[in-house]
């Protein structure tokens, strides 16, 4: 007979953190469900949740390392694995400097608590400034504003959906993203709540998305322009007279200056750009100042852009001078259980970026990263400093930065690489050791960064569902860091765990020894519990395993500003440094046509595309483009188009559609799977393009240096 359990976990899979219902048989997952009983997500359950038990018996997951000899890879003991790594990485870097190890940290490494905890340990201890993450094709610029305008990197304001009037959202399809820098499980039944109590939306995107299609109004803007449209807002509200700071007066620094700074940017000078008429925009901000709760939510639609910074900037500015940020159905802050530096008591240090350079392309730091749009020149461009040998932390930047195909080049020049990482993919197939660790469900999670930016106060403790043999990343990074500190490759791990929990407890001013007789993550994450804001432990987490809910968002200022001012900088030098370029940008004409990136519901970048029941229905990887284009260009759907940027071209098949407007092409992110040496099955039998061999390495957000990936310049025709 088989004994049946079921154990309760959150989804680590997306932002939204869904609650899970797993029951096991004999070892094996037997069933997944929405857990009803959930705090937060109340059952709530999307495409990759329910599909998590085929991400965990994916056969072509890694179950041992990998050590490639004479050009092939071969399973290996960890042993021989970190053996081999001894005996060429220190050699590297006593020869050329720390510098000349580069480390690079996926998308997945923010779902995933060792390396979250672990991997600044291995960050610091490798001690180069050749750090790069998914950040700089993601969400960078609204790290760089919100550190500017509140001190802090992570003091994000979160639309409060739940008690909003007034939505204004501008390049987010949380219908399909479930949201992103805004934890809200279930955003369908969020979003309609909001319209049944008489609540309006208003979706800003160039594409007619599953959001757009439920809002109650969509602008169809020209990619790339969202920063002129919010400065035109700003403009209206100072025009005429509707600049409202409620609450916020006191603790706002730099009003006049942002009125001075928009002049020039009137209705009638961005409609044009912005494709948008003049009457429209002068509404829209109407609309806004006269909403008694409103709340402005910009995604990555305005992030990977040419003014991702400044558009990220000026959505808070509007929640600022409408008086909506830090109020009941505004933009909050939210209070986490533990982990959040804008919680901590006391003096904290302002944020501050640029402290360094790239060597190439002199690049600024955000963060303790540059741009990984500059990775490859440091790879293969000679001199001190140069990179030869890399590191990377489940990502897969061969298809998920910007001119990929010179990247993907670039490694195979590479000296050494390192991949932790769970599949042979299209990026680790250059490693020359792969070190895999266990499937998610075998891992305990807590969502360290997740619940900062969560529209409502919850926590959650998940412990490890199914056994594993593989050891935890953690343990593994931990291994890495005694090679490293150069105690060769059969390092005390518990010796060094120690020591970082050590170092955890003084940092929060606690005595280890309250975390009793646990080890690795959970001992942190206890310290970071017992020193949060609430007065619980882990054991609270571990006794409630539906999760807790610690209540709705409550205003925060002024504690939670660390700025110089003690107040919101809302005209920091660093950012309205870059407003000349977005001024000259009314001159600029428009290319004719421009790509954007697409977001699929069962897809979360390249290593989803692996698990069989989340690579059918509409996940396709087309070209979208409007009837009007497809009838210009002699393309009628279904037909072949080649589609051509300056870093490279691809042949895609066409899906005409309206949805979009004119002059814009929508490639989905992520796929591009059909090359050689790597072992997923899946993926490989889906292929696709990759889009991002149409992304240009030059083309980015200046003051943060992320990659443009909408409205990149194409040409377009027949193959």
């Amino acid at each position: 007979m088989r004994t049946m359990t079921t154990a309760y976990a959150v989804c680590p899979l997306c932002e939204a953190t869904c609650g899970l219902a797993v029951t096991a048989a004999d070892g094996r997952i037997a069933s997944v469900r929405g857990d009803r009983e959930d705090v937060f997500s109340r059952g709530f359950i999307c495409p990759k949740g329910a599909s998590i038990a085929a991400l965990h018996d994916d056969p072509d997951r890694l179950r041992a390392p990998l050590v490639k000899r004479d050009g092939a890879f071969v399973e290996t003991s960890w042993d021989d694995a970190f053996a081999e790594i001894d005996r060429r990485l220190p050699a590297i870097r006593a020869a050329h400097g720390n510098d000349a190890v580069a480390a690079y940290i996926g998308n997945p490494g923010a779902h995933s608590l060792s390396s979250l905890l672990y991997g600044r340990v291995l960050l610091k201890t490798l001690g180069t400034r050749n750090v790069y993450s998914a950040s700089t094709v993601d969400q960078m610029p609204k790290h760089l504003s919100s550190g500017y305008l509140f001190g802090d990197p992570l003091s994000i304001p979160i639309p409060d959906v739940d008690r909003t009037d007034f939505l204004l959202m501008l390049g987010a399809n949380p219908l399909v993203s479930n949201g992103s820098l805004l934890t809200a499980p279930d955003m369908r039944g969020r979003l309609k709540a909001l319209q049944r109590r008489g609540g309006r939306i208003v979706l800003v995107d160039p594409k007619r998305t599953r959001t757009a299609e439920l809002a109650d109004e969509h602008l169809a803007i020209r990619p790339g322009t969202d920063a002129l449209l919010l400065a035109s807002l700003v403009n209206v509200l100072f025009a005429e007279g509707r600049v409202r700071l409620r609450d916020l007066a006191d603790h706002v620094a730099g009003v006049d200056e942002i009125s001075a700074l928009v002049s020039d940017f009137t209705p009638d000078a961005v409609a044009a750009a912005v494709g948008l008429d003049a009457d429209t925009i002068v509404r829209l901000a109407r609309d806004l100042a006269a909403a008694d709760r409103a709340a402005v939510y910009g995604r990555i639609g305005t992030t990977v852009q040419r003014f991702g910074t400044l558009a990220s900037w000026l959505v808070d500015v509007l929640n600022v001078l409408t008086g909506n940020l830090d109020r009941e159905g505004g933009a909050m802050f939210p209070l986490a259980v533990g982990g959040q530096m804008n919680a901590a008591p006391g003096r904290r240090r302002a944020f501050r970026h640029d402290r360094w350079r790239s060597r190439v392309r002199n690049l600024p730091e955000v963060l303790g990263e540059l741009p990984v749009a500059t990775l490859a020149d440091e790879i293969t461009t000679p001199g001190e400093g140069q990179v030869r040998a890399l590191i990377t932390i489940g990502g897969n930047p061969c298809l998920s930065t910007p001119n990929a195909e010179q990247l993907d080049a670039a490694l195979a020049s590479l000296d050494f690489m390192v991949s932790i990482d769970p599949y042979l993919n299209e990026t680790t197939r250059h490693a020359d050791v792969i070190l895999p660790g266990p499937p998610p469900l075998a891992r305990e999670h807590f969502d360290v960064v997740f619940h900062q930016l969560s529209v409502r106060n919850v926590a959650h403790w998940t412990p490890a569902v199914l056994p594993t043999d593989l050891p935890a990343e953690w343990e593994t990074m931990l291994r890495l860091v005694g090679i490293l500190a150069g105690q060769g490759p059969a390092n005390d791990v518990a010796a060094l765990d120690d020591l970082v929990a050590a170092d955890a407890a003084t940092r929060v001013g606690l005595d280890v020894a309250v975390t009793g007789d646990r080890r690795g993550p959970a001992r942190l994450v206890d310290l970071l519990v017992r020193s949060g804001p609430y007065g619980l432990s882990l054991a609270d987490l571990e006794a409630a395993p539906h999760g807790l809910d610690l209540g709705p968002l409550q205003p925060r200022l002024p504690g939670v500003l660390s700025t110089a001012s003690g107040k919101i900088e809302l005209a920091p030098p660093a950012l309205i440094a870059d407003v000349p370029r977005l001024r000259a940008e009314l001159e600029r004409a428009p290319h004719e046509y421009v790509l954007i990136g697409r977001r699929q519901l069962r897809s979360n970048n390249s290593w989803m595309h692996n698990v069989e029941p989340l690579v059918g229905g509409d996940n396709r990887c087309t070209a979208q483009l409007h009837p009007d284009d497809a009838a210009k260009l002699g393309l009628a759907d279904g037909a072949l188009a080649r589609i051509t940027s300056r870093t490279g071209s691809l042949t895609v098949p066409v899906q005409v559609t309206d949805a979009l407007r004119p002059g814009v092409i929508s490639v989905p992110h992520g796929w591009g799977h059909g090359v050689d040496g790597v072992r997923t099955a899946v993926a490989s039998a889906h292929a696709g393009v990759n889009s991002n061999v149409l992304a240009d390495d030059l083309l980015l957000d200046e003051p943060s240096g992320t990659a443009v990936l909408n409205g990149i310049p194409v040409e377009v025709a027949p193959a």
